[in-house]
């Protein structure tokens, strides 16, 4: 296996997957052919990204690579989790899916806005292997955001590694310590263990 078809046309994840993946073509599901909407319709993270990995390997006959991820507060008990990207309602609306969280902590102390970033991997070959990894990066939630870098909820999540928030942090310290990075790493952990 040389080449990963990526379930994503999400530039900075492609870039970020390749990086951790040296030795292996890394190309999106669109520069690979695959075309249309996958359902993600699962509960967790890892089974969001198997639905998607598995959709694209069973689509193409190539190994698929997914990963799904999100913010969780303890406060909100796990919430927004895997409706992260929609927990305002409208999918992939940062501003209004930030109002909708600081207002759901309204009254929230400090020492009780704890959070953590998840994200789960999952690669797919046409073999029917599977194989998944998680990676976590903790952290809490601010009274406003800070910073204008990123993306999704970055301006309010301080880093407790960066001891800043994402959204202050530039591209190279936020990879660095990333839930999808570490995610990532494991993977390629598990795949050079199976020598694929």
């Amino acid at each position: 296996m040389n080449k990963i078809v990526v379930a994503s046309g999400n530039k900075g994840k492609l870039r970020e997957i390749a990086e951790i993946f040296k030795g292996y073509e890394i190309v999106s599901m669109q520069a690979a052919g695959f075309s249309g909407d996958i359902e993600e319709n699962g509960s967790t993270f890892e089974e969001n990204a198997l639905i998607k990995a598995r959709a694209v390997c069973k689509a193409l006959g190539a190994a698929a690579l997914a990963d799904d991820s999100g913010l969780c507060v303890a406060a909100l008990g796990g919430a927004p989790g895997v409706y992260s990207a929609r927990y305002a309602g409208e999918h992939g609306n940062d501003a209004a899916n930030n109002a909708q969280l600081l207002k759901n902590l309204a009254g929230v102390p400090e020492e009780s806005r704890g959070a953590y970033f998840e994200s789960c991997v999952a690669l797919v070959l046409p073999d029917g292997r599977e194989l998944t990894a998680s990676g976590r990066t903790y952290g809490h939630i601010l009274f406003s955001p800070e910073g204008s870098g990123g993306f999704g909820y970055d301006p309010l999540f301080y880093s407790d590694e960066l001891k800043k928030s994402f959204g202050t942090a530039s591209a190279e310290e936020k990879n660095a310590v990333s839930h999808r990075a570490k995610a990532l790493a494991a993977l390629s952990a598990k795949l050079k263990e199976a020598r694929l």
